[in-house]
């Protein structure tokens, strides 16, 4: 069972993210900001990362820079999953390191597909 990191300071998005993954089978971990996402991935070595954006303190841009820059952590996948839906955004999301990017609102069926498509991968 694929454990997959959500980093996201809203409860709201975390528990629909959440639920929906669960139910597709996954395990999940969440962290409520960028440099605890940071923290988290290299403490579990999650097989997936979905990373919001706009956070307080670390934004998701630099964590997922902080992320892929660091040996223990750069093979780790990010998708970044944001209300951020300019293609400005999109493009320094994935120059940061992210392999994907989702424009919120994300359906769960989304969620559980790009899930399954990007550990398939």
């Amino acid at each position: 069972m694929a454990l997959i990191l959500i980093v996201d300071d809203s409860p709201t998005e975390v528990h629909v993210m959440k639920r929906a993954l669960e139910r597709g089978g996954f395990t999940t971990a969440v962290a409520g900001d960028g440099q605890e996402g940071v923290r988290l991935a290299r403490e579990i070595h999650p097989d997936l990362i979905f990373m919001d954006i706009v956070m307080p303190g670390m934004n998701g841009y630099q964590a997922t820079r902080a992320i892929v820059n660091d040996p223990d952590t750069r093979a780790i996948p990010i998708v970044m999953v944001t209300s951020k839906g300019q293609e400005t955004d999109r493009i320094w999301g994935l120059r940061q390191g992210a392999v994907d990017y989702m424009v919120k609102p994300v359906s769960p069926d989304q969620l559980v597909e790009k899930a399954q498509a990007t550990l398939a991968a």
